[in-house]
């Protein structure tokens, strides 16, 4: 089993930055993927950023150029920066591993950006 523990969310303007911490715990060897996503009301949960144990990341393209996402293994840690924040970025921002065919998910934590 693998916990993970966001925290980092909160209420920002528009242009403005905000920086989301995720942390693992448990058989976190088995974890291939760390990743966030993100859901707004009524809509469904989307891909935001991707990082493979080898550093490899991947963006969606609304947030390429904007967002960054890095992980500290000595931590167990996962970040995603978030820069340049727009209204549209308004969501629950959920932290997810990947591996051994098994997916893992936080409690996720509110992004709220203001206009």
């Amino acid at each position: 089993q693998v916990q993970l523990v966001e925290s980092g969310g909160g209420l920002v303007q528009a242009g403005g930055s905000l920086r989301l911490s995720c942390a693992a715990s448990g058989s976190i060897f088995n974890i291939n993927y760390m990743g966030w996503y993100r859901q707004a009301p009524g809509k469904q949960r989307d891909l935001v950023a991707l990082i493979t144990s080898g550093g490899s990341a991947n963006y969606a393209d609304s947030v390429k150029g904007r967002f960054t996402i890095s992980r500290d293994n000595a931590k167990n840690t996962v970040y995603l920066q978030m820069n340049s924040l727009k209204p549209e970025d308004t969501a629950v921002y959920y932290c997810n591993a990947y591996g051994r065919a098994k997916d893992y998910w936080g409690q996720g934590t509110q992004v709220t950006v203001s206009s």
